[in-house]
């Protein structure tokens, strides 16, 4: 497809299709997480078997994923992409009037399968549809969608279930969905299909590796990791089909990717600092809610209101980004925003239980400025230098990696939130005695009398509570470590020097 061959309008109208779809798909990644309990009661469900919900949902989309690419030559990324949006349409609805847990966890994983394609053939489509020169600005208004959405989701989802009906966080698609698929048909520009076969072996390996990593990073903190042979079955089945996959993708005559997209050192590298990405976005999304909520009494719409500022920090540095890009090295561009989510990990490792939410506005925002300035020119430069009949497999393993990032910084941090949280209540209990507490004699040697029951559980809150605070600021302190560990990266980026023809021309 040849950026030229559309007009002006056209490529903003599909690019405004584009978005509304990616964004539909993205929100619906966390929109569902504060109406669980809405659903528990209403489908009869019991608190661990409703994370089925979620579950479900996470590893249906990672298995499918991969496939984009060859569905894609296949069948044509305009078809794929109209009946990809239909079909969430759809599977949307069918949640909404999900009456029992099975068929919510059936129809979640159908909506799961036709997300799993939206988010990459969006982004390789406006890499397509738009000339080289406006690839910055093009990965900006993607970015856009990406990042805004799962801040958006749990703001809009506490909204819905609290002024109508949880039902309706999934009803909400359908109007969004059905305008996403009239301007897609009318606007969007179809693509050459190319015949390939499809390495089924490969596909059952990746999907095996994927599903049993998935579930494993999903039901871990249930089920407490390694304590559990579920978790060392699915760990192991993990390790080794990853391993056979890779094995035979370097030697298969015909593999799901071709290895010839990983020579590429900006695109191989690019992988992994988006999986970091993937961890701060994710990550400190799912660390933030429970502390505002459950240390500060924030309610649902107070705490999704006070992480909006993240995703206002994301917009203006994603816009300034797409500009800096050409004038300035990308690299450094990069390195800025992996520094400023260094400072706001650092900022918000100072947190403390007597402090406003001004800490939390300001931190938030140096946060959404440094994943903005770090997602636009790693997506600029992965891409530059890559052979354009790549382009959407390659969008798919990025927004794969970007995915797991995410699933491995929630269980990482959760698990060390729940091990930090004992260590800290029983190093904080340890150090009261009867001779710590306030006397009530003049004489300061002297005991305090037994406290009673309801004292006693009082001093236990508090003990516990600060423990939490004690956990959580742990957990920024090892995301600060993480950021930091990631930055010397950058020195394997080759710099990106745009309007250079690269191998797609």
């Amino acid at each position: 497809m040849d950026a030229h061959q559309i007009s002006p309008m056209e490529r903003g109208l599909a690019m405004a299709a584009l978005i509304l779809a990616m964004l539909m798909q993205v929100l619906d990644t966390t929109i569902a997480n504060v109406a669980l309990p809405h659903m528990q009661t209403s489908l009869g469900a019991t608190r661990d078997s409703v994370n089925w919900v979620l579950t479900s949902y996470i590893v249906a989309s990672a298995i499918f994923i991969p496939i984009t690419g060859w569905l894609a030559d296949k069948v044509g990324r305009r078809p794929l992409f109209i009946w990809s949006v239909a079909a969430f349409t759809f599977a949307s609805v069918l949640c909404a009037m999900a009456q029992n847990l099975t068929e919510m966890v059936l129809f979640r994983a159908a909506q799961g399968v036709a997300g799993a394609f939206i988010v990459p053939l969006a982004q390789a489509t406006m890499l397509d549809i738009n000339p080289r020169e406006k690839h910055a600005r093009a990965m900006a208004i993607f970015g856009a969608g990406v990042m805004i959405g799962p801040i958006l989701g749990p703001v809009l989802g506490g909204w819905l279930t609290d002024n109508f009906n949880w039902r309706w966080v999934f009803l909400v698609n359908l109007p969004v969905g059905v305008l996403a698929i009239a301007m897609m048909i009318r606007f969007l520009p179809a693509t050459p299909r190319r015949d390939r076969r499809f390495d089924l072996f490969g596909f059952a390996l990746l999907a095996l590796a994927l599903g049993s990593l998935q579930m494993m990073l999903d039901r871990g903190e249930q089920v407490d990791w390694l304590e559990s042979w579920e978790i060392w079955v699915e760990g192991g089945l993990a390790i080794a089909a990853a391993w056979m996959f890779t094995v035979h993708m370097l030697t298969a005559r015909d593999p799901l990717f071709d290895p010839k997209m990983f020579r590429d050192r900006n695109f191989s590298v690019g992988l992994l600092f988006m999986a970091v990405t993937g961890v701060m976005l994710l990550a400190g999304l799912a660390l933030l809610p429970p502390l505002l909520q459950g240390l500060f009494g924030y309610s649902v719409l107070q705490s999704g209101i006070l992480t909006m500022p993240r995703g206002v920090g994301t917009l203006i540095a994603m816009i300034l980004s797409s500009r800096l890009i050409g004038r300035i090295d990308s690299r450094l561009i990069v390195l800025a925003g992996m520094s400023l989510m260094a400072l706001s990990l650092y900022q918000m490792s100072g947190f403390s239980l007597d402090m406003d939410s001004r800490p939390v506005i300001v931190s938030g925002l140096i946060q959404g400025l440094g994943i903005g300035f770090v997602f636009v020119p790693l997506n600029t430069v992965a891409f530059a230098t890559m052979d354009a009949r790549f382009r959407t497999a390659g969008a798919s393993l990025f927004n794969l990696s970007r995915s797991i990032g995410g699933s491995i910084g929630i269980s990482m941090v959760s698990a060390f939130l729940a091990r930090n949280l004992q260590v800290s209540h029983a190093d904080l209990a340890a150090h009261v005695t009867p001779y710590s507490l306030p006397p009530v004699s003049v004489n300061a040697t002297q005991a305090a009398p037994p406290l009673s029951g309801v004292a006693l559980a009082a001093l236990d809150a508090e003990i516990n509570r600060q423990a939490q605070m004690i956990a959580f600021i742990d957990d920024f302190h090892l995301m600060m470590l993480i950021t930091l560990s990631a930055m010397p990266l950058l020195l394997l980026l080759r710099r990106y020097r745009p309007g250079a023809s690269g191998a797609g021309g």
